[in-house]
């Protein structure tokens, strides 16, 4: 009984003796930086008009995905989707007031998988839609968002209303300043929407406050041996288009470059493919407003600069804290926004303008600096390709497609055709993108067929034409194969 005892003992204290000399490959961290609203209009989508020096220098480091789309072009369902590696129609969340949690209990979420593995998960403002359906403690260890601070046009306005009416934050008060608030000047306006210099610092922006706040974290919170998953909810450009004064300087409305609109378009396109959110900006269909577009649009470009500006105090502090290096960066947004374009403002459609999404990846040790893949993604891929990259076991039900192959290759095949729905009515548009073609098929049974080689503005719908009648055949067929996989139920 001694001497395997004793031969026991010996091999244990060899092997004890070796354990310090074997080093445990750490995971990589994640970067998860996901704006709001953010169209094509960043250079790294070929829009010259704009400066994202972020953006490029992101980039210029990693992998730039050129067509790159959206599963629903507004915020509550695409989030969900691509939270949770499911398209719109699986998900069950159709409309901002929705949540997962009610449609689809039991659903796991990205950030829920990356905690379940044992990462320490931060997020700051707005990744998922509100919250009322985050899921909090389940996904995160730590969870904050931030507000505006008081524009300084707003304060002596505001100290008048209050010397008569009582404190804004009580009772009847409370109510009569939220009525008076959008009356101040445009940039009260909020949603209606609202527009304009805010005579803040950066940092006094609720996006000032996100990057900051992940800054400190990455230079300040310890997670000992805990690789993190951070997520920066940027909250720009959505509406009120409200961007510290110096953005507003560097895009003076006379230099702006656009295309004005024509009504061309809109004898040739179905009246179900647009919106009447133009209304809301306050344009008449087929008048160009030149003023006002160059007013908005200055202000959406000023967003976009500030929040740049901001994501460069999170790239700084991911290289001064030495982890550089050692984190994923995904840079996105929810889903695109028309400016004008075919008469078109906002969301809810399936344009290009609306579906198609900055997206720009950096692995380090693995992305190619600098490179480049035009091969379709698809927002709902971002899920399984972090957890691949990460070594982290996925739910089996996600229906996204691991895009880790293109990362090292920018020549890799991107997938066959990506696919966005919207709701009209109570029935769903339904639109693929594939190499060449872009296809819709609306409730009423029209459709919209374009030449993205030939037509990428979408300003000529073929679908009309009897020159491509076998063309959308095939284009059925291929919606009919992409509905089936994003209604396909794996649980």
């Amino acid at each position: 009984m001694n001497l395997p005892f004793r031969f026991l003992l010996t091999v244990a204290l060899l092997w004890a003796s070796l354990i310090p000399s074997v080093v445990v490959a750490k995971r990589p961290n994640v970067l998860f930086i996901v704006c709001d609203d953010l169209n094509t209009h960043v250079s790294t989508s070929g829009y010259p008009h704009i400066s994202t020096p972020s953006f490029d220098e992101l980039a210029a480091a990693g992998m730039n995905f050129r067509r790159a789309y959206c599963q629903y072009p507004v915020c509550g369902p695409s989030r969900a989707s691509f939270l949770h590696g499911l398209y719109p129609q699986s998900t069950g969340i159709l409309s901002n007031k929705l949540d997962i949690r009610d449609v689809r209990a039991g659903t796991v979420s990205l950030p829920q998988s990356f905690k379940k593995a044992g990462y320490w998960t931060g997020a700051v403002g707005k990744v998922f839609h509100n919250t009322k359906v985050d899921p909090g403690e389940v996904a995160w260890n730590k969870m904050l968002r931030f507000e505006n601070e008081e524009m300084p046009m707003v304060t002596p306005i505001r100290k008048k209303f209050e010397a008569e009416h009582g404190p804004i934050t009580e009772g009847k008060s409370r109510r009569l300043w939220r009525e008076f608030y959008p009356t101040i000047a445009k940039q009260t306006k909020g949603q209606k929407p609202g527009w304009g210099p805010t005579g803040l610092t950066d940092a006094q922006h609720k996006d000032g406050k996100n990057t900051r706040q992940i800054a400190e974290w990455l230079e300040n919170e310890s997670h000992g041996e805990q690789p993190f998953f951070m997520a920066c909810g940027i909250q720009k450009p959505h509406i009120p288009f409200i961007a510290p004064d110096k953005y507003f300087a560097m895009y003076p409305p006379a230099e702006l470059q656009f295309t004005p609109a024509s009504l061309e378009f809109w004898k040739q396109a179905p009246t179900i493919a647009r919106t009447k959110r133009y209304q809301g900006f306050g344009f008449e269909f087929g008048v160009e407003n030149d003023a006002l577009r160059r007013e908005y649009m200055q202000a959406y470009h000023a967003c976009i600069s500030f929040i740049d500006a901001q994501i460069g105090i999170v790239f700084d502090a991911l290289k001064s804290s030495g982890q550089w290096d050692d984190t994923i960066v995904v840079l996105t947004s929810d889903h695109g926004y028309l400016l004008g374009e075919k008469f078109m403002w906002g969301k809810v459609m399936l344009f290009e303008t609306c579906n198609r999404v900055p997206l720009v990846i950096r692995v380090p040790g693995q992305t190619r600096a600098g490179s480049s893949s035009e091969g379709l993604v698809e927002l709902v891929d971002l899920f399984p390709t972090l957890a691949e990259l990460c070594d982290i076991t996925p739910p089996e039900e996600l229906q996204g497609r691991s895009i880790v192959p293109m990362l090292s290759d920018p020549n890799a095949a991107g997938k066959e055709v990506a696919y966005t729905v919207v709701v009209r009515a109570a029935n769903l548009g339904k639109a693929i993108r594939t190499n060449q073609w872009h296809f819709t098929r609306w409730p009423d049974e029209s459709e919209e067929l374009y030449d993205l080689k030939a037509d990428p503005h979408e300003e000529k719908n073929l679908a009309v034409s009897p020159g491509h009648a076998q063309t959308i055949v095939s284009m059925r067929k291929l919606l009919e194969r992409a509905e089936s996989a994003a209604t396909s139920r794996k649980r």
